[in-house]
C-alpha cells in the first residue's frame, strides 16, 4: 500500500521540482539517523550520502553539505570561511530548516542558508541526500547538487 509522503519530503519534492530536478523522494522502511544507515540502508558507499549540516558561521546559520565519510574540520573551515564556524544547537536547525536533525535536505527551508558543499562529494557519480525526514531521501549528482542548492563548493576535511 502507498504512503503518503510527510509534508516536510512533499515540501522538499515540490522545491526540487522547481529548481529543474526530477523531485523522487524515496522513503526508507526504517528511519537512517546516520550516514552510514543510510548507505547500509541503499546498499551505498557512505561516502555517497551527503550530509546536510547547520553550522554558525560566526553568529550566522550556515549549512554545511558534507561527505557521509567526512567530518567538518570546523578550525579548517572556518578559517576557509573567513570565521568562527561551531555546530548549530538542535533547536537552531529545526528553526532554520523546518526539518529534524538526520532528515535536514538541502532544499526547503524558510529561510535561505548560505550553503557550502563538500568538494569529496565529487568523488561519486550518484548521491543520496535526506528529504526532509530520517526516513526519507532523493538521489542527485554533485553538479546538481550544487546547482540546486546554489551553493560554493570547498574542501571541508
Amino acid at each position: 500500500m502507498a504512503r503518503l509522503l510527510h509534508p516536510n519530503a512533499a515540501h522538499v519534492a515540490k522545491t526540487l521540482i522547481a529548481r529543474g530536478h526530477h523531485g523522487v523522494i524515496v522513503t526508507q522502511d526504517e528511519p537512517t539517523h546516520t550516514a552510514q544507515d543510510a548507505a547500509t540502508a541503499l546498499g551505498v558507499q557512505v561516502g555517497a550520502i551527503a550530509k546536510s549540516l547547520v553550522f554558525l558561521l560566526d553568529d550566522d546559520p550556515v549549512l554545511l553539505i558534507v561527505a557521509g565519510d567526512h567530518l567538518v574540520d570546523v578550525e579548517r573551515t572556518g578559517k576557509l570561511l573567513e570565521g568562527t564556524l561551531t555546530r548549530a544547537p538542535v533547536n537552531l536547525v529545526r528553526q532554520m530548516t523546518g526539518q529534524p536533525v538526520g532528515g535536514v535536505a538541502p532544499v526547503g527551508h524558510p529561510t535561505n542558508l548560505p550553503t557550502y558543499v563538500d568538494n569529496a562529494l565529487n568523488r561519486y557519480a550518484e548521491l543520496w541526500v535526506a528529504a526532509g525526514t530520517p526516513d526519507t531521501v532523493f538521489r542527485t549528482t554533485f553538479p546538481e547538487l550544487v546547482r540546486i542548492t546554489a551553493g560554493l563548493t570547498i574542501d571541508m576535511e
